[in-house]
Parts: C-alpha cells; structure tokens; sequence
C-alpha cells in the first residue's frame, strides 16, 4: 500500500468520526488503567459494568487497596480472570503508592513494570489518558492493520512499528481508537462488512464480501 492510500483511509476515517474516544468507562488516569487491566480477554461493555459498580467505592490506589484483594474480587467476578486480575490490581496499587506518590506514571518503563501491564496496556494508558501518539496493537488492530496492508506484519511488535512509521503524523493521536472502532464494527473477523466499509475502496483485502 502506497502512502496516498494510507492518508486517504485516516482521512476519511478522521471525517467520519473527528473525535474518537475509547468505548471504557473512565475519570482518570488511574480509572482508565484499572479499566484496562480488567479489559484483557473481556469485552469493554463488561467491563464497564463491573467499573460502573467498583469506582464510586474505590478509585484510587488507595481506595482500591482499603478495599482488599477479596474485596476487590466481589466487585470484578463476573470478569474472566478476576483472581489474577484482582492480585495484580492490588500488587499495582500498592507500587503507585509507594514509588509515584498515587500517581500513574508517563512514561512506559515505569508503566511496564507495574503488575499486569505490558506494552499494550501502556500504550493504551500513555494515548488514552497522556495524549502521546502511541498504538495498541490489539486483535483488531493487528487483524485490521494486515487484513487492508496499512502495515502488514507477522506479530504485534512488526505492525506496531510499521504503523508508527507509516501513518502521517497528523493522524498518529487518533489512529489507534479509529482502527479499534473499525476492526470492532466493520472490518469484523468471519464476515467483514466490506460493502458498508468507508475505506473499501483504498483497502487491499483480496477477498472482500459483498454484502
């Protein structure tokens, strides 16, 4: 895919929704984190459920830990992986307090090496509530990046790179919820709705459906 393609896709995505947000529920960095963590292998509807329930008791670190890990785990067990999901949100709570004053750090090294973040849930976190223009190479991401050749690759590091050195700079911020939203609602995993697609026609995808 050339690059007048790839700008002509973020443009018309750009046009069709100019500012695009994250689909989980959150008033603060320290929300949006937790939320993410909770989101692994579970759908953001349900998560925001579960937040909807576990913020106005505790949303901070502090908050959070005064709740308990078993206390924790009564707000998020309708979550997949709440055991492990809770431990690490304690674990995290605590390493905020102790070595960020509370605070959720901005930068990635400091994110990665709190429990249960990876560099996907940082880049979430370092985009979503810190502006910077990372991407999050989720499963629709990743599928939606090698499906239309924005930035083919083998594995989610290969497109995160490509994505960050192919997508023009005006489209960096956004880029990563516009891809999610699209992968989300159109370019679907089975049946890819092609025919309803804005950018079908700048789109590589060899096997397209037409209905």
């Amino acid at each position: 895919m050339n690059a007048a393609k790839r700008r002509g896709i973020f443009e018309r995505l750009r046009a069709a929704n100019p500012n695009p947000r994250t689909e989980l529920n959150y008033t603060s960095p320290f929300e949006l984190l937790v939320a993410v963590v909770l989101s692994a292998q579970a759908t953001d509807k349900s998560v925001n459920k579960v937040t909807a329930r576990l913020f106005p008791l505790a949303n901070t670190p502090r908050a959070i830990l005064d709740l308990g890990e078993e206390g924790l785990k009564s707000q998020i067990r309708t979550i997949g992986l709440f055991n492990s999901k809770a431990a690490n949100i304690i674990k995290t709570c605590g390493a905020l307090l102790e070595q960020h004053g509370g605070v959720v750090p901005q930068q990635r090294d400091a994110l990665e090496a709190l429990p249960g973040v990876g560099r996907k849930t940082a880049n979430v976190i370092l985009n979503t509530a810190f502006g910077q223009p990372t991407l999050a190479v989720d499963t629709h991401i990743f599928r939606v990046a090698n499906r239309t050749r924005i930035a083919p690759g083998n594995n989610v590091m290969e497109v995160e790179r490509k994505l960050l050195r192919y997508i023009p700079k005006e489209f960096l911020q956004d880029a990563h919820h516009w891809l999610i939203l699209h992968g989300r609602y159109t370019c679907i995993a089975r049946r890819p709705r092609c025919a309803s697609c804005i950018i079908e026609d700048l789109c590589e995808y060899k096997s397209k459906n037409a209905d």
